[in-house]
């Protein structure tokens, strides 16, 4: 549509559709927001990784849906801008949430470079980190840092460095992405970079598949955390110097111990 492709950064064109970019969250349709299933029952288009839109097949019913495999994040946000400046309602469905490793950036790259007054609705999920967070208990009480291993998008050497300075500074940490196929060494180094500063016993949550058939949650230790099954739907929490397991939950404190007299 005319238009549709020149505007300031503000600047909508009313004649143009919208692409909503849409957190599906961690698994099933009940771990989605109301607003995003509101996106998708308006949708004219649904467009996503076949994978998550498998997750939600009810919310799919009705629609025009175009599903691609892995490594086409770009062909589908590409796609999306197609749609949405032929003046179509296009939701783009991103698991977890769409701006933490995901596709709200990569969506507003595209729109840049192509100056494309569609309107753009980041429409946030529930992320694997508080998700997976959630099922161990309480780890993220207090500062945390959430690192990718993988070196697809984000050199080797540059993750090395992450790993240590979270490390060094007691952060909680979540790893992403830990562990592939092929990709087998890289989980095996970041828990070496850790455990050269934190204790072999330092209490390590592992959730894979969170809220799906197949989900599997373990809590182990920084020393143990191997011989656990880890594989590219596990996100791995490991506590800070402070964390500690009671009762198969995983607690970092947030300081009241120091501050108030807990109730007992």
């Amino acid at each position: 549509m005319e238009g549709c492709n020149s505007g300031s950064r503000h600047e909508t064109n009313p004649d143009c559709g919208l692409i909503s970019v849409v957190g599906t969250g961690i698994g099933s349709a009940d771990n989605m927001t109301p607003q995003a299933v509101r996106a998708l029952t308006e949708a004219d288009v649904i467009i996503g990784y076949k994978t998550y839109l498998d997750l939600i097949p009810e919310l799919l019913e009705g629609k025009e849906v175009i599903s691609s495999a892995m490594m086409q994040e770009v062909d589908r946000c590409s796609n999306s801008f197609d749609l949405a400046e032929s003046g179509k309602r296009v939701v783009l469905v991103s698991g977890g949430d769409p701006g933490i490793y995901a596709m709200a950036g990569l969506v507003l790259e595209i729109a840049a470079k192509r100056d494309s007054r569609v309107a753009i609705d980041i429409i946030p999920g529930i992320a694997a980190v508080n998700g997976c967070a959630a099922r161990l208990g309480a780890p993220l009480m207090h500062d945390f840092a959430a690192i990718s291993l993988s070196d697809l998008l984000t050199p080797w050497e540059v993750i090395v460095k992450r790993l240590d300075a979270a490390a060094s500074a007691d952060f909680v940490i979540a790893l992403y992405n830990p562990k592939s196929k092929k990709r087998t060494e890289h989980i095996i180094q970041a828990r070496d970079i850790v455990l050269s500063y934190r204790a072999k016993e330092t209490p390590v949550g592992i959730v894979t598949a969170a809220s799906r058939e197949n989900e599997v949650i373990r809590l182990t230790t920084l020393d143990g955390m191997l011989e656990e099954e880890i594989n590219m739907q596990s996100t791995v929490i490991i506590g800070n110097s402070t964390t500690f397991s009671w009762n198969g939950y995983m607690i970092t404190p947030r300081g009241y111990r120091d501050k108030y007299t807990l109730a007992k």
